[in-house]
């Protein structure tokens, strides 16, 4: 994860109103919830992708199948890289 994936992050928490009180920064220190806000967004952001993917899935049995099977395939990619 990059020093900018880290910090939109953390721009996200202090935007939801969980910093400073759980998620604050101490010059390059994150606070030690910041780990658990950071795991608690990647399950969402891996549920959210599964569930782009699975609207693909619905479609793979019409005309566009070949395209509904690549999207989906792309989208769940995503999440190993």
């Amino acid at each position: 994860m990059t020093k900018d994936e880290i910090e939109e992050i953390y721009e996200f928490a202090f935007k939801s109103g969980l910093a400073p009180d759980l998620v604050y920064k101490d010059g390059d220190e994150y606070s030690d919830r910041f780990e658990n806000f950071k795991a608690f967004a990647f399950y969402v952001r891996e549920k959210e992708r599964e569930a782009c993917a699975k609207v693909c899935d619905g479609y793979s049995d019409g005309r566009h199948a070949n395209m509904a099977d690549l999207c989906a395939e792309a989208i769940r990619a995503r999440g190993q890289e």
